[in-house]
């Protein structure tokens, strides 16, 4: 190889590295701003989240109607949410990816685009999102859920909580939170080649990211399901779970705050009734 054909390789993959970096931040900030906007609940998520404090909003807002078509609008509004939450914390590893995929092209090995990875990694949060509007649906008719998409229960929200704070200190949490706070090591022991290997490696890495953080996801149905200082307060809690050093520790420390709180508030709820 020439010097010539040297200085060009190493253009095209500098190029390449900032087409992933563009891409991701364009995913990102459009997820946000879609969140942001209300995600097509014809409310913005600025409007829901102050009118959450307001006494008897919730008796002056009619519930919605359940149709296929209102169906698949939460399975959106809830990926494109995890798209908003997850993928900052994903970041090392799709760079990561894609820099071993750039080391395979100059070796005149296949190249998979990181494309297909993050496909497989958002696939695996497509599934949680069903289920969790599937359980928003379920709440809804139990009248355990608010119009303004927040739990009716105060021991409902206390079981929320406890078992979030719960999970925090589980060994699956940590055997998952270790997978997702070493991509190198994830890289070394799970590569696969070929596009299918690629898309396979996210769907795992996904799953791992999945049993992280699905419980802390589920503190949305108490905090409310769009409001954005929940939103915003978990997807930085979980960046700084998975990227600093002492991350492990702070999701310890915080599981036992949000347990306590689960226990307190169960407490009153039984003390009052």
């Amino acid at each position: 190889m020439t010097v010539t054909d040297t200085s060009v390789l190493e253009a095209v993959l500098r190029r390449d590295r900032f087409v992933v970096v563009a891409a991701l931040v364009a995913v990102i900030v459009v997820a946000w701003i879609w969140i942001v906007l209300g995600a097509g609940t014809g409310m913005s998520a600025v409007a829901m989240t102050q009118m959450a404090g307001m006494p008897d909003m919730d008796m002056m807002m009619e519930r919605a109607v359940w149709t296929p078509g209102y169906a698949a609008l939460i399975f959106a509004m809830w990926w494109v949410m995890m798209v908003a939450m997850m993928l900052p914390s994903a970041a090392p590893m799709l760079l990561l990816f894609a820099r071993v995929n750039r080391a395979q092209k100059a070796r005149d090995r296949p190249y998979v685009a990181t494309g297909i990875f993050a496909a497989g990694y958002l696939a695996a949060w497509g599934g949680f999102s069903t289920l969790a509007a599937g359980l928003q649906w379920g709440l809804e008719q139990l009248d355990l859920l608010s119009p303004m998409m927040t739990t009716t229960s105060y021991w409902l929200g206390g079981a929320i909580l406890l078992a979030a704070g719960a999970w925090q200190l589980t060994s699956i949490k940590g055997v998952c939170l270790r997978h997702c706070r070493s991509p190198l090591s994830f890289i070394a022991q799970q590569w696969r080649p070929g596009r299918l290997g690629a898309f396979r490696m996210g769907l795992e890495h996904g799953a791992f990211c999945l049993g992280c953080c699905w419980f802390l996801m589920g503190l949305l149905f108490f905090g409310g399901i769009m409001n954005l200082f929940w939103i915003a307060g978990l997807a930085g809690f979980v960046l700084l779970e998975k990227t600093i050093p002492m991350g492990h520790w702070i999701g310890r420390i915080a599981g036992i705050g949000v347990a306590a709180w689960g226990l307190l508030l169960l407490t009153s709820a039984a003390i009052s009734s």
